[in-house]
């Protein structure tokens, strides 16, 4: 009688890495393929591509850089997050403040790790994320615990005044620091070169800012684009 021969389990955990640095996206896939039942389904170099590819693998965690060409880390979060809410998030950063914290996890993202500490608590992340629970590195919670002891002080908050922008208006500071002109704009947005223009001059007067330079700037402070 033949032997039937034997079936592979499909992977118990599927991942998309999302970064725009091939290092740290090799990096990261050989961290989670040495880990049994754990995949790659996929890999984005852009915010946006993160969207759509999470959209298109439905993976059951994507790891994404902060910082990302198009569209970054946590205005790529918000709307994987609107589309596909199972899906949990795991994010990389430069450095960790307490306005980026808060940001973050707003957007939905319960695990935030910064960038030289990635492999070594990368796994023990992904491990609690795929329970659906949260995972705190010792950084972040003594930012966060800061906070708290400084709001219960009555400290003000330190956020910069007009950080509180629309998910829309994040996008296009990112495309016009990133050195994009209208009509470029226009076209990645599709939209008009009119609607674009007045969305340029409408964002520099809710940060009260006065050139494209100080945008700049603006983005870098906010972790909207690398400086």
């Amino acid at each position: 009688m033949k032997a039937q021969p034997q079936l592979l389990a499909p992977p118990s955990l599927r991942i998309l890495i999302a970064d725009d640095h091939d290092v740290m996206r090799q990096g990261t896939q050989s961290v989670i393929e040495r880990e049994p039942g754990w995949e790659v389904c996929g890999f984005a170099s852009t915010g946006r591509e993160a969207v759509a590819k999470t959209a298109e693998l439905e993976p059951d965690i994507v790891i994404m850089d902060m910082t990302m060409p198009e569209l970054n880390g946590l205005d790529a979060a918000v709307q994987i997050k609107r589309h596909a809410p199972k899906t949990e998030i795991l994010m990389f950063t430069g450095h960790a403040t307490d306005q980026l914290i808060r940001e973050v996890f707003e957007a939905g993202v319960k695990s935030f790790i910064n960038k030289a500490e990635a492999h070594t608590y990368l796994v023990e992340a992904i491990k609690s994320l795929s329970r659906h629970k949260p995972f705190f590195t010792n950084e972040v919670s003594e930012i966060l615990f800061a906070n708290i002891l400084s709001r219960a002080k009555g400290s003000p908050d330190a956020a910069e005044p007009g950080q509180r922008l629309s998910l829309r208006e994040r996008e296009i500071v990112q495309l016009i620091a990133e050195g994009n002109s209208n009509k470029a704009m226009a076209e990645d947005l599709h939209i008009s070169v009119r609607t674009a223009e007045a969305h340029r001059a409408s964002i520099l007067r809710k940060l009260n800012l006065n050139s494209v330079a100080d945008l700049v700037r603006y983005a870098v402070r906010n972790n909207i684009i690398e400086p």
